[in-house]
C-alpha cells in the first residue's frame, strides 16, 4: 500500500485562487518542460534568423506608408490652398460684380431721371411751340392787317387826303372859316375871318337842323368875287 502511495504521489501547484489546483506526475512534468524548452529554443532561433528581413520589410512598408501619407498630406494641402485661392478669387469677383451692378443701377436711375426730365421738358417745349405758333399766326394776321391799313393810309395820303386838303382849302378861300377838328362829333367849332372882324362859330348839330346850319354858314360867305 505504501508502494502504491508512492507511485501515485501527486504535487500541487499554484494554490492561488486564480488558478485551479492540479497535480502532475513527476515524469510527465519533466517531459513537458523539456518539450517547452526545445520549442522555445527553436522559436528563438527562428525569430533570430527571420527578424532582420521582417524588420526591413516592415520598415520599408512603414516608410512607404509615411511617404504616401506625406505625399497625400502635401496634395491635400495644395488642394486646400488652391480651393482657398479659388474661393478668394471668386469672392473678389463677386464683390467686383456687385460693385459693377450697383454702378450700372446708379447709371440706369440717372438715365431714367434724365429721361423723365427730358420728357417733361419736351412736353413743356411742345406747349411752348404751340403757343409760339399761335403767337406767330397772330403776328402774321396783325402784319396783314397793318399791311392793309398801310395800303389804305397810303391811298389816303396819296389820293384822299390831298383831295380833302384841296377841298378844305377851297372851302377856306370861299368861306374864310377855320375849323377846329378835335371837337365832339355833334359840335362844329371854328372862327370866321371877315374883312374887319373874326367871328367865332360854335354850333351844336344835335339841336339844329342841317338846313339851318347851312344857312348860318352861308351867311358868312361874301357875295363879292
Amino acid at each position: 500500500m505504501c508502494c502504491h502511495l508512492r507511485r501515485t504521489r501527486r504535487y500541487s501547484f499554484c494554490s492561488s485562487p486564480f488558478f485551479p489546483v492540479f497535480q502532475l506526475p513527476t515524469m510527465s512534468l519533466s517531459h513537458k518542460f523539456q518539450d517547452v524548452e526545445e520549442n522555445g529554443e527553436m522559436l528563438v532561433a527562428f525569430i533570430n534568423s527571420s527578424q532582420p528581413e521582417k524588420l526591413r520589410e516592415v520598415k520599408v512598408e512603414r516608410q512607404a506608408l509615411v511617404d504616401r501619407h506625406l505625399e497625400t498630406k502635401k496634395t491635400v494641402t495644395q488642394i486646400l490652398k488652391d480651393v482657398a485661392q479659388i474661393e478668394e478669387r471668386a469672392g473678389q469677383r463677386l464683390l467686383n460684380m456687385e460693385e459693377q451692378k450697383q454702378h450700372r443701377q446708379k447709371e440706369l436711375e440717372d438715365l431714367e431721371e434724365q429721361l423723365q426730365r427730358c420728357t417733361a421738358k419736351s412736353q413743356i417745349t411742345d406747349s411752348e411751340i404751340q403757343f409760339l405758333q399761335t403767337e406767330l399766326e397772330s403776328v402774321r394776321n396783325t402784319e396783314r392787317e397793318l399791311e392793309t391799313l398801310q395800303n389804305e393810309v397810303h391811298e389816303d395820303t396819296t389820293e384822299v387826303i390831298p383831295s380833302a386838303v384841296y377841298v378844305a382849302q377851297v372851302y377856306y378861300l370861299i368861306t374864310k372859316i377855320k375849323w377846329e377838328y378835335d371837337m365832339q362829333p355833334n359840335i362844329l367849332k371854328g372862327v370866321h375871318y371877315g374883312p374887319d372882324l373874326a367871328t367865332p362859330i360854335n354850333i351844336d348839330t344835335s339841336v339844329r337842323s342841317r338846313s339851318d346850319i347851312s344857312d348860318q354858314l352861308w351867311d358868312f360867305v361874301s357875295t363879292e368875287w
